[in-house]
């Protein structure tokens, strides 16, 4: 039960740091591309120091080899001259210079050969940092679009829901009162032409519109016999 209790605890912490992770991912990843580009410039100067190492020891060394050309040119004219005390004393100069060239030479092969090795691991990691800046532009407006597609239409769609009822409302009453115009001009052309029928009945134009007394006396007379 204790195993199974700490189990959960630990799932459940899991799963915390998991949701809280992917709520704030883009933070983070805006964060860690900020760390990332900062590293970087690290590893650019780190570069450059290098190479102005290797700058002075290539210096050192034109210099030496100048000074070894100068004193073997010695050397051999103090041997011309029979002094061989004084080219004994340069042939020593010339070892340690020598010594001093070699070890410069070396120095010169390690930094080159750390210049080309820290320039492509900057040359890659600069490409990587490219690509996962467009995927957080990428992100960015996949973010922007997600929260427009949650928010807008909610808003939009009431709205022109809204609308559409209104509008329906005010067709609807716009036809009731056209309706109720045809009916009321129909209604006056009736009652005009029926008055105006009703007037020359009365003056005896045409035939009656009412049947007298004597008219329905005549009809019962004839159903009488």
């Amino acid at each position: 039960m204790f195993k199974m209790m700490t189990t959960l605890i630990r799932a459940r912490s899991h799963d915390a740091v998991d949701a809280f992770t992917d709520a704030n991912a883009l933070t983070i990843l805006r964060q860690q591309l900020r760390d990332a580009a900062e590293a970087l410039e690290g590893a650019k100067r780190a570069v450059a120091v290098v190479m102005a190492y290797a700058a002075r020891e290539e210096k050192a060394a034109a210099r030496i080899a100048d000074q070894l050309a100068d004193l073997e040119a010695r050397a051999l004219d103090a041997l011309a001259k029979g002094r061989d005390d004084l080219a004994t004393e340069a042939a020593a100069a010339i070892a340690e210079l020598e010594a001093e060239a070699d070890a410069t030479a070396r120095a010169i092969t390690h930094y080159k050969a750390e210049i080309h090795r820290l320039r492509d691991t900057v040359s890659l990691a600069e490409q990587r940092l490219r690509t996962l800046q467009r995927g957080k532009q990428i992100a960015d407006a996949a973010q922007r679009t997600q929260k427009l597609r949650g928010t807008l239409p909610d808003g939009v769609m009431a709205s022109l829901r809204e609308a559409e009822a209104t509008l329906e409302r005010l067709q609807d009453r716009q036809s009731h009162s056209e309706e109720v115009e045809i009916a009321l001009t129909e209604l006056s052309i009736s009652s005009s032409a029926e008055s105006t029928s009703a007037r020359l009945a009365a003056a005896g134009c045409g035939a009656p519109l009412r049947s007298g007394a004597a008219d329905v006396l005549a009809r019962l007379r004839a159903k009488a016999v």
